[in-house]
């Protein structure tokens, strides 16, 4: 009896482990994941979906990251792991990728180690330094962590990855880059020229320059220009020139702005007086970029000192600007006349450089990574067909109806446009040391023209500033009394204010808004065309407008006493549906050109103006029609509208992009140019997830509750607690008395 229970449970267990090693198998080919985050932030975007579904050509990752580093690096690995496992889920069969093992085992290091660190190193992934604690002490780690993406022949690596955030992003956008790269090189018509300008006479005098191997230079950079030819389809093409005469060194100095250099008799006479130039040309086509390998170091007490760019970097910075060369990116235009916001000027924090704080340089940084920006000036040109968006920040100068046209039209065929317009122009008396002397800013209003073209669109921007009770609070020094001030006009747009509808803007928590004008839909025209409105965001209904004389002074700025004159406004909308043309219905405007004359043609001009009114009399122009290339409704369009430019600026956006408000930028952009997945997918690395405000009431609730409510529960229990022994006692005594 006791062997056949003894058998049972044997089988039992045998049963149960037969089913728990069928559950395994199943769980690792059925198998599935569950990402409760509310951002679905360990889940792939379906943009990283569909780029590795629709991959062309191997693309083959392979990762270098050492094992059993300490936290909170170990949790990037498995995290990069994890994130590769579900880009292969999604992939085609041209995903391929493999983790490279370069640890050393327990303290020894193998040759399949040394191995996997060599091709590491030959990718240009180098170990780093972490810090970790052990034992209650601090030690520092070198540790390879760091990626690279083979495509066709291409080459692309990470070469540092010590977080998860934004790793999502950095891959998916690194493919596309490649994709779009392999599509450039294969269709271009021409060679990429690559053009090394170094004069022989610099040979003899680059010793005295500490300068050394300045001689080998041309073939290293041949070699350079042939290895990577292998990966960019053969498109390169290696010159060589050696110029030696003045006046070719004028030339280049001309064209290319090539270094020159000229020096006196050195050594006694031995080395004679003489000049060289020194530099790198890529071009193609009638674009040129030119690659200084001399660089002049001007250090004190030290003085003088010239350095080569190093060879090692050669590579990498050719790479680069075949990128800007080709235009890999999708065009993207941007108004650069009629006073538009700058987007040239030396980034802030740049050593030697004057800030400029009227400048967009972090705009221009951001959209970059994704666009090639085409400067229009409606001024000289039309507005190219091939591009999809067009971008106008701050105008200040009026457009002529025929360039208002060019915009019309522009959006008639199914374009984006961009609008972040000021109502007032901001004079600055005296300039920046007005400023300083204490003089307030003059604020006169705009009138550009684009006001009646959004107009009859829809919208209407107010000729006036939204203060906010809920703004930026700046903290004052210590001898000006310390503490906070508000700053009113620079409204802080919490979450509730903020439309989460659009899927780019659900994660985006809070946003901080700068000198923008309340924002008004024209009812009847929305309606009338039938377009869809979003109000992106608004104040708060403790905000104000400031119309009028316009004084932005904190100290001068009060609150109104009453809240009926406090409310919420429209402050960025996005607009999208057919938009009915504005010159629907009226004569179309005609380009005027200005004819320059000189002064001795006068005569001239004088004595053929009989002939060419003859002319004018025989053929009246004006009665010839053209027909076919106006559009009085357009195809679906969208526009976006915020009455702020400074919201632009490099105070506002930072360069990295994972700022609320950068954020917001660069997603309307994409959302314009029809990449809302690249958006939604940005939008998941928002982790700014401020709390709820709480009513006065229910904080004084929950206060009066902590305070007194708890140790009245705690009485209240202990009651409970007594008359339940009291009862049983009783009901103990009651049995026993029977």
């Amino acid at each position: 009896m006791v062997d056949k229970n003894r058998s049972g449970r044997y089988l039992k267990f045998l049963i149960y482990l037969i089913v728990v090693v069928l559950i395994n198998v199943a769980g690792i080919t059925l198998f599935f994941r569950l990402d409760l985050t509310a951002n679905k932030i360990y889940s792939i975007s379906k943009a990283s979906q569909t780029v590795v579904e629709t991959l062309s050509e191997p693309l083959t990752i392979k990762v270098f990251f050492t094992r059993d580093l300490p936290a909170p690096y170990n949790n990037t690995e498995r995290y990069l792991q994890d994130l590769l496992q579900e880009y292969a889920i999604y992939a085609n069969k041209f995903f391929n990728y493999r983790f490279y093992n370069v640890s050393a085992d327990e303290g020894e290091t193998t040759d399949e180690t040394r191995e996997n660190q060599k091709i590491a190193n030959n990718y240009g992934i180098h170990p780093i330094q972490i810090q970790a604690v052990e034992q209650d002490e601090v030690k520092f780690q070198r540790a390879y962590m760091g990626l690279v993406m083979i495509h066709g022949d291409l080459i692309e690596r990470i070469p540092t990855i010590t977080s998860g955030q934004g790793l999502e992003y950095q891959l998916t956008t690194t493919i596309q880059k490649m994709n779009n790269k392999i599509s450039a090189l294969l269709s271009l018509p021409d060679k990429i020229n690559i053009k090394l300008f170094l004069s022989s006479s610099l040979e003899a005098v680059a010793p005295h320059m500490g300068v050394r191997n300045m001689a080998g230079i041309p073939e290293e950079t041949k070699r350079i220009v042939k290895k990577l030819n292998q990966k960019n389809y053969n498109k390169l093409q290696y010159e060589f020139f050696n110029p030696s005469q003045s006046q070719d060194l004028q030339a280049l100095a001309q064209q290319y702005n090539i270094m020159s250099l000229s020096w006196p008799a050195l050594g006694q006479g031995k080395i004679p007086a003489g000049q060289g130039a020194i530099g790198l040309v890529m071009e193609y086509g009638a674009k040129s970029v030119t690659i200084p390998l001399l660089q002049v170091l001007r250090l004190p007490i030290i003085g003088t000192q010239y350095q080569l760019t190093e060879m090692q970097e050669m590579e990498e910075i050719l790479n680069d600007n075949i990128e800007q060369l080709i235009d890999i990116n999708e065009d993207i235009g941007y108004l650069a006349d009629h006073g538009t916001l700058s987007l040239s000027g030396a980034p802030p924090g740049a050593p030697g450089q004057p800030q400029n704080q009227d400048s967009a340089t972090n705009f221009q940084t951001l959209v970059s990574q994704n666009y090639t920006i085409k400067n229009i000036t409606l001024k000289e040109e039309n507005i190219p067909e091939s591009l999809n968006s067009l971008i106008i920040a701050r105008p200040r100068e009026k457009f002529s109806d025929y360039e208002l046209y060019q915009i019309d039209q522009f959006l008639m065929q199914g374009k984006s446009l961009a609008l972040i317009l000021d109502r007032f122009n901001e004079i600055l008396p005296g300039g920046q040391q007005g400023m300083s002397m204490g003089q307030q800013p003059i604020f006169v209003p705009l009138d550009t023209g684009l006001e009646k073209l959004l107009e009859h669109y829809g919208i209407r921007i107010q000729q006036s500033y939204v203060l906010d009770e809920n703004c930026y609070r700046q903290e004052m020094p210590a001898q000006f009394g310390g503490g906070e001030r508000k700053i009113y006009y620079a409204p802080v747009i919490k979450n509730r204010f903020i439309n989460q509808d659009l899927d780019f803007m659900k994660n985006i928590k809070a946003l901080v808004a700068l000198k923008i004008s309340p924002l008004e839909l024209v009812t009847e025209s929305i309606k009338k065309n039938e377009l869809k409105t979003h109000r992106l965001f608004a104040s708060s209904e403790k905000s104000w407008q400031m119309r009028g004389r316009i004084n932005l002074n904190p100290m001068f700025i009060k609150p109104p006493g009453s809240s009926e004159d406090m409310q919420s406004y429209p402050l960025a909308y996005l607009i999208e549906g057919e938009f009915p043309s504005y010159f629907a219905g009226k004569p179309i405007p005609v380009k005027e050109i200005e004819e320059k004359k000189d002064p001795g043609q006068e005569n001239s001009d004088q004595k053929e103006q009989p002939q060419a009114s003859e002319k004018k009399s025989e053929i009246d122009l004006s009665r010839i029609e053209s027909k076919g290339q106006f559009q009085p409704k357009g195809k679906p369009g969208r526009i976006f509208v915020m009455a702020s430019a400074d919201m632009m600026k490099n105070n506002v956006l930072d360069t990295t992009g994972r700022g609320a408000n950068s954020a917001l930028i660069i997603n309307v952009i994409d959302y314009l140019n029809g990449r809302e997945g690249i958006a939604v997918m940005r939008g998941k690395e928002q982790r700014f997830n401020p709390l709820d405000d709480t009513l006065p009431g229910i904080k004084t609730f929950v206060k009066t509750f902590n305070i007194a409510g708890l140790p009245v529960l705690v009485i209240l229990f202990g009651i409970g607690v007594w008359f339940r022994r009291h009862s049983r006692k009783k009901h103990i005594q009651m049995m026993f008395a029977k």
